[in-house]
């Protein structure tokens, strides 16, 4: 049984001070691409020294649609201010190296949002896309409540404004 290969999928803008958390947590992950929307800071600098291949924006074109510059039929979409925490981590390891249903959609998974100072649960949101299987136009895949989700949780820490 072949290893089921992980492309991590991150729209940026000036995010430099998040970004290399975000990449950092992407262990799982054999390919990460940060298509990059005219940043002015140290966000480019920071997504190669991660080892991200970096994509520059086109104006015009949908953001959902970069996920066919992966290499890989999975993508994990997650935003720059967002990293995956330690268990999250070890269940996509698990994941893959299972056997996957190719006309599975995706999987969704927890999210829990700094604000103020304590952390507040969200709904969980598909994160895991099969790319095959659903186009999106946003940043992420747009939401879908009845997909399974994986153990663990994406840990949100908004940027301060």
């Amino acid at each position: 049984m072949a290893k089921t290969k992980i492309s991590a999928l991150i729209h940026t803008s000036d995010n430099a001070r998040t970004l290399g958390r975000a990449l950092d947590s992407l262990r799982p992950c054999d390919e990460v691409i940060v298509v990059d929307h005219g940043s002015q800071d140290e966000t480019l600098k920071v997504a190669q020294e991660h080892g991200a291949r970096v994509i520059n924006a086109v104006p015009g074109v949908n953001r959902g649609a970069y996920a066919q510059d992966a290499r890989n039929l999975w993508i994990l979409c997650l935003l720059p201010q967002e990293a995956l925490a330690e268990e999250l981590e070890a269940s996509l390891f698990e994941w893959s190296e299972a056997d996957h249903d190719a006309n599975q959609m995706g999987f969704n998974m927890a999210i829990r949002e700094q604000n103020g100072v304590g952390w507040k649960s969200l709904d969980a949101e598909m994160r895991l896309a099969n790319r095959k299987q659903i186009n999106w136009t946003g940043d992420l895949p747009p939401a879908n409540p009845k997909l399974p989700a994986l153990a663990g949780h994406i840990v949100r820490i908004p940027e301060d404004e």
